[in-house]
Formats: C-alpha cells, structure tokens, sequence
C-alpha cells in the first residue's frame, strides 16, 4: 500500500506492505463553510463570558496573545475578525498590541511574521515578541500551589484588556494545547516555564496526551494563567488541511473545555494491542521544523509500540536539532537514555529544554527509535542519541528481518495530530 506520511510542506509518500500494517488517523471533520462568520458568531455568543464587544472599551489598553511559527495555528484567519470586533467596540488599532507568545522559542523573523500574520496586520498594529530572559520586561504574580512563582510579561500583565487565542490539539505532557498555555509557557519567564516543567512535573504519570485534571503541569498552567485574570479565550479546531473545524470563545475554562472535549474525541484512537513497529511523523510544516519538535511525533507512537520494539519518525527539521536553545546540548551530556534521564533527574537541574531531552529519553528507555530528515546528517542524529534513517522502506525491511515474518506495523500519517491509546489502558 502507498500511503502519504505528513513530512514538510509536500508529504512523503512511503511504500508498505499489504499484510499487518495499520493506519491510524483522526477522525475527518469537514472545515467551517465561513470561517470568518463562525469566529464573529463565537464571539459575539462565547461560552460563559458577554460578548467581546461589551468587555473592551474605546479607552482600553488591549494585548491580543497569538501564537508562534511553531504552532499552525492560522492566525492570519483568526485575528482579522477578532480585530474588527474590537474595531466595532470603539479600541482604536493605537491601543492593541499583539503579542508573540514565544515562551522559550527564538524570536520570529519579520519575513515569518507576515507569512503567519499578513502584511496588513504586521504594517498596521504593534506587535511585541515575547522575551522570557528579560527581567525588566516580566512581572511576578506569585506562586502557584506548587509553590513555584509566576512571572509574566508586564506588557500582558498590565492591559486592561488581555485576550488569549490558539489552538487545540492533544499536547505530549500538558494534555491539550491552547487555553492557558497561552500564559504558561506562552508569556511566561524563563523561570517559571522551567519550573512548570522541570522533571517531576513530567514524571507525574498525569502528565500526559489527552489529560488535564490530575495533571499538576496542566493544573499549574491554569493556575498561573488564572492570576493573570484573562479578558477572553479564542481558541480553534483544525483539520488535517488546516481548515478551521471549530470555534470555541469565552471563558478561559468552559471554551478551552469544550475545545478539548472535541478534539479527544476526533484525535484519541484506541487500538487493540501494542505494536512490534509504529512509523509516524511530526504533522508536517510547520511542526516537523527540527527535531526538538518532533519528538511529539515520537511521543504520540510510543503510546502504542510494545517494549522493546521500534518507532520511524519521519521529520523535515529544515531548523536542524535546532541550534538555538540547549536541547542539543543536553543531549550530548550523556551516552545513553538511561544516562540522560539520570543527569535530568539530579535533584536542582534546571536547564532550557530539559524537558523535550527528558520525554525523548523515556521514550528511547521504551523503543529503539529512527529518524527520516531531509536537513540532519546522520552524525548530528546520532550525536542526538538516535539512529540515522535514509528511506522509512529500507529502515522498516530492516526491522521486520528482525522482528519476523509476523511483525506488526502501526502508522500514523498525521503524526501527533492523532493519538492512539491501547484499548483499556
């Protein structure tokens, strides 16, 4: 069977066999006939919350939240009808001030802003870029019941108005996206966002796809995203296609709630047993950009390989390991998983993507795991404590000599976009 694997902007085509091999995907929901007129209807009718356009007044300082490259959400779609509301409720565009919720990411070039925004709104509004690492540029709110502080941007922090958007999908250790994480780690400071997620948050065993009550890193996201006292949430659905399939507007719980419910259902697959081999990928452009990303991918097939067994990812990382941030360095503090998680684990580390190193070891500790790139040599992969491979064929002919002629095979085209789940686990 052929069949197309997410991978950069144009897919990959793979070739596999026609005995033992399943395909996993979400549920297909058709996009919104008119976009725009579901995302006005949503907030003009949100969920628990007046309408928008009674919360903001002509003398508001509004701060609109939009997420980054690394997130597909289509903002370019979702802020114009979001702006005209306020336009209508009498903000003019002087007192609204975009801001990128960056959390720890490298800033986006301005070439990336206006292909994620438009030229109309990158020439027409102010737009900030989220810095975690300045001081003078966060503000603490206090400590959440885990005891660590919140520190957010002041710019944020201090608008009269602050309105939250994103989008929802199945998140490796924070349950779903969007919602609060908007705040925590979107606006947040370097501090609190290692804190949120430092090793034993992710150890909990709540700390998972698809949960947020019992999941002390979702818990404290909300929490922290709670002090802030958010105006409004607008949050989307999205296909495969990046269509819009859902709008969910008002307050931060009931939207973000109603939001997820959605997505569990459409995105959460149960299959019968684990499998020998699961081939997936990171869901393509822009999410597969490096490989800190995609190690979603491999999160979302590791809950359904068996121990022991074998995981494809297949992930363009046109922005390599990357370079920025240390997740590549930390990965080169050890020789081994194990080792990695021992480093990890050493009462008081705190490093910049210790987490992203943190799952990918647990996942390494499950399953020998491969890497399909178009950008990454095969010593970086290496060096990244993973294995090199150059075609998903060849790489899975390998692995079903090894594992025998009744070798099961699991693929998820979409990558994390779909999650699977052993049934009754």
């Amino acid at each position: 069977m052929r069949v197309k694997m997410a991978y950069g902007r144009e897919g990959l085509w793979v070739d596999l066999p026609d005995q033992n091999v399943t395909v996993v995907e979400p549920r297909f929901v058709e996009g919104l006939p008119d976009e725009r007129a579901a995302i006005v209807q949503a907030l003009r009718q949100p969920m628990g919350s007046p309408p928008l356009r009674e919360l903001a007044r002509a003398d508001d300082t509004v701060v609109i939240v939009f997420s980054d490259l690394t997130r597909p959400t289509p903002n370019d779609r979702l802020l114009p009808p979001l702006l005209a509301e306020l336009e209508q409720a009498g903000v003019d565009r002087e007192r609204i001030t975009l801001l990128n919720a960056l959390g720890m990411h490298r800033a986006n070039t301005e070439e990336e802003l206006r292909g994620m925004l438009g030229d109309e709104i990158v020439d027409g509004y102010h737009i900030v870029q989220h810095d975690c690492s300045d001081p003078d540029g966060l503000v603490s709110l206090g400590r959440t019941r885990f005891g660590h502080e919140v520190l957010v941007s002041r710019v944020y922090a201090e608008a009269t108005v602050k309105i939250l958007t994103g989008f929802i999908e199945p998140h490796f250790f924070a349950g779903f996206s969007g919602g609060p994480k908007a705040v925590l780690p979107g606006v947040a400071g370097t501090r609190s966002i290692l804190e949120n997620h430092g090793a034993a948050m992710l150890d909990h065993p709540g700390a998972a796809w698809g949960v947020t009550d019992g999941n002390p890193v979702w818990e404290e996201m909300l929490e922290a995203a709670l002090l802030t006292a958010p105006t409004f949430l607008l949050n989307l659905t999205l296909n495969r296609e990046r269509a819009i399939t859902g709008v969910y507007a008002g307050d931060l719980r009931a939207a973000h709630r109603a939001g997820s419910d959605a997505v569990r259902q459409t995105a959460m697959i149960a299959v019968d047993a684990p499998f020998d081999i699961v081939i997936t990928t990171n869901s393509g452009y822009p999410l597969d950009l490096n490989l800190y990303q995609a190690v979603k991918g491999m999160s979302a097939a590791a809950q359904v390989v068996r121990e022991g067994g074998s995981i494809i990812v297949a992930a363009e990382c046109w922005d390599g390991i990357p370079d920025h941030g240390e997740y590549k360095n930390i990965l080169h503090m050890a020789d081994s998983p194990a080792e990695l998680l021992e480093v990890l684990r050493q009462p008081g580390f705190l490093m910049v993507d210790q987490w992203e190193a943190q799952l990918q070891a647990q996942i390494q500790c499950r399953a020998d795991v491969y890497v399909k790139s178009s950008y990454l040599s095969d010593k970086e992969i290496r060096a990244a404590l993973l294995r090199p491979c150059h075609e998903i064929e060849e790489t899975l002919a390998e692995l079903l000599a090894r594992y025998g002629p009744d070798a099961c095979v699991c693929v998820l085209p979409e990558g994390p976009q779909t999650i699977p789940y052993v049934a009754g686990s």
